[in-house]
């Protein structure tokens, strides 16, 4: 496309949680470790800072995305009486649950953290407390070891509360309301093409491209605008090429053998 369509303000979120999840891709994370490499957030900052070139990629599907939302958004609304169809809510967190940034971390590791604090503490204050139950450091290890536990607990419920609030952030905004079932079918399809090119021929073969390569790594990616370093072949000549001749390399010869019944 000789013109691709700008990526806009509403889909820039979008860019950047499908920025983190090819940061997180195997043969990413490989080329990251590879001796002089940019880090995870100098390619995250270049990304950013080329989203345009990126999303030019995946122009065709992004183009049929849009126009397809603008039109969807400019459909009357259906009479009244009749319930607006929004996307499953499973199908959005498979979707968002990707994002970037570090408050998807957070909410995994964290009741993590504080389950495996707690154990301890728990284990160590109980066994302290059989030992010995004058110890007065039985008590403290155990409120402390409860105490982790409930913040663990805490926790994994603002994270599942943060994905649920993002699933239907993401729905609402992907699909407009009194949208049916098959227009909100076909919208979300055509999302799901541009995620998919976008990942695929754009962010992916972008990072590659900034990073060295691996051996044994992916193939040679490649995408408009980005190129990878090209590699050649030493130059091997087989027996019938010009050059050489039929009695071998020049200015050898190979010796004559006679066989026993030749007169000499």
């Amino acid at each position: 496309m000789s013109n691709p369509p700008p990526l806009l303000a509403e889909d820039r979120p979008e860019y950047e949680r499908l920025l983190g999840e090819a940061l997180r891709d195997s043969t990413v994370l490989a080329a990251l470790r590879a001796p002089g490499a940019l880090t995870a957030a100098e390619l995250r900052v270049h990304a950013l800072r080329d989203a345009d070139r990126i999303a030019a990629a995946a122009a065709e599907e992004y183009e049929r995305y849009t126009a397809l939302r603008d039109s969807l958004r400019n459909t009357p609304p259906p009479p009244a009486g009749t319930e607006p169809t929004a996307p499953a809510l499973l199908a959005q967190l498979r979707s968002s649950g990707g994002g970037a940034g570090l408050f998807p971390v957070l909410t995994v590791l964290t009741p993590i953290l504080a389950w495996t604090a707690a154990v301890a503490l728990l284990l160590l204050g109980y066994l302290v407390r059989a030992a010995d139950p004058s110890v007065a450091l039985a008590g403290p290890l155990i409120t402390a070891g409860w105490t982790a536990l409930a913040a663990g607990v805490a926790a994994m419920a603002v994270g599942i509360i943060g994905i649920v609030l993002t699933a239907l952030r993401d729905g609402s905004a992907a699909t407009p309301v009194g949208t049916d079932r098959q227009q909100a079918a076909e919208l979300a399809r055509a999302r799901r093409e541009w995620r998919t090119a976008l990942r695929e021929r754009g962010l992916l073969p972008y990072l590659h491209s900034a990073l060295p390569a691996v051996p044994g790594g992916p193939p040679h990616f490649s995408s408009p605008g980005f190129s990878s370093p090209s590699y050649s072949s030493p130059d091997f000549t087989g027996p019938d090429d010009p050059g050489l001749g039929k009695s071998g390399p020049t200015g050898y010869t190979p010796p004559a053998f006679t066989g026993p019944d030749e007169v000499g």
